[in-house]
């Protein structure tokens, strides 16, 4: 029987790599990490956003992804007993600024107003891509902030204040623009967990430092530097990532993370609030949001690639109209769905789709075979293609 080549082409979609029809709850990982304070003394609050920023990027979220706004004036300070480095331990095993850091808001650009415009995608048009936020309705946001606070505020440069009014209305903004999947607000500052209170839109998780009328403490100072170089809560969040989540292939969850707090050694109440969130905490990985996520997306439940498939077909010269092709499409899927329900008693739904994202790892030989299987798959299909051509023309 003759089989026409763009019936072919429909029934090689369905054996295509199982990644064209993949489906995630979101494909990229962001991180916002914000230093609100300024001046020598605050030295820890700059070492705590650059400890995250570390930590981050040891995940595999690449700079790229990474907005880091601090005011970027203690590494070179003057009262600086090591010029150009800046330390979270008086041990002073690892230099937090080094040469790799990527500061994208800088002294007095780290203002209310482009904290809002940047997370709200406000910014001037002539904004380069390193200062925006180019999220969408796939993207996981982590967002850091430490500071000096009170009541229901944060300050900015001993400046200006931020409310938890202006950045709930942000994340409503946000949520309503769809420039988040889900989003992790994490703050260290005095009577922090009043920060996070006014929250109002869906899939946030919040936790901070400490409950209200409480304050945010130092862990110790380092005497050559002469300041505390690190908050009690933040010292505590690291000690666990770096114990515990060696790389992004980590099975840790959050509720790991968040039942490892102790009130005594962090001395003040951390707080959790997982009221807007839709997941049960145990079984959300600590790395969906501070590690990296490589994930297809393919819209309309694979028709983008029907559609090229189609084109293809046209450009054979074929004249095929949009319903025919649907028709075939429907038919052929039915087909291999009637094959596949009898292989091993798996549904072909499963067989055909892809759950969650793919974590990076650093597995040098499964990459080689992965690529090899991908060759592999493209090569059966333009031989599968060749073949079902040759029967159209006899």
């Amino acid at each position: 029987m003759k089989l026409s080549t763009w019936g072919a082409l429909a029934l090689l979609s369905l054996f295509s790599p199982p990644v064209c029809l993949a489906h995630s709850q979101h494909t990229s990982n962001w991180a916002v990490l914000v230093s609100t304070s300024r001046f020598w003394f605050n030295y820890r609050h700059l070492a705590n956003v650059l400890s995250m920023y570390r930590t981050v990027k040891r995940l595999g979220i690449p700079d790229s992804q990474i907005i880091l706004m601090l005011s970027d004036d203690v590494a070179c300070n003057p009262r600086n007993t090591f010029p150009g480095t800046v330390y979270n331990n008086a041990d002073r095993a690892i230099d937090l600024y080094g040469d790799n850091i990527e500061v994208d808001y800088r002294g007095y650009e780290v203002t209310v107003e482009n904290f809002i415009r940047l997370l709200t995608d406000r910014v001037p048009p002539d904004t380069p891509r390193s200062k925006r936020l180019l999220t969408d309705d796939r993207s996981n946001i982590f967002i850091y902030m430490t500071g000096h606070g009170g009541n229901e505020f944060l300050k900015f440069q001993d400046a200006e204040e931020i409310s938890a009014f202006d950045i709930a209305d942000a994340f409503q903004q946000m949520f309503e623009k769809k420039r988040y999947n889900e989003m992790l607000f994490m703050i260290d500052t005095c009577q922090a967990n009043t920060m996070y209170s006014k929250f109002y839109s869906p899939n946030i998780l919040a936790t901070g430092s400490s409950e209200l009328d409480q304050s945010s403490y130092s862990h110790h100072a380092d005497n050559d530097v002469g300041v505390a170089v690190i908050d009690r809560y933040t010292y505590f969040n690291l000690e666990y990532l770096e114990t515990h989540v060696k790389n992004a292939s980590s099975k840790h969850t959050l509720a790991d993370l968040f039942n490892s707090y102790d009130p005594v050694k962090i001395a003040s109440t951390p707080g959790i609030r997982t009221d807007l969130f839709r997941r049960d905490l145990k079984e959300v990985l600590i790395t969906d949001f501070l590690g990296n996520v490589q994930s297809v997306e393919v819209d309309g439940d694979g028709m983008r690639l029907d559609e090229d498939l189609l084109s293809l077909a046209r450009g054979a010269g074929y004249n095929i109209s949009e319903a025919e092709w649907k028709e075939a499409m429907r038919g052929t899927r039915e087909l291999y769905d009637a094959g596949a329900s009898n292989n091993g008693g798996r549904n072909a739904a499963e067989q055909r789709t892809w759950a969650g994202p793919v974590r990076v790892h650093k597995d040098g030989e499964t990459d080689f075979w992965r690529t090899v299987m991908s060759a592999g798959a493209v090569a059966v299909c333009f031989v599968g293609y060749w073949l079902f051509s040759m029967v159209d023309k006899a």
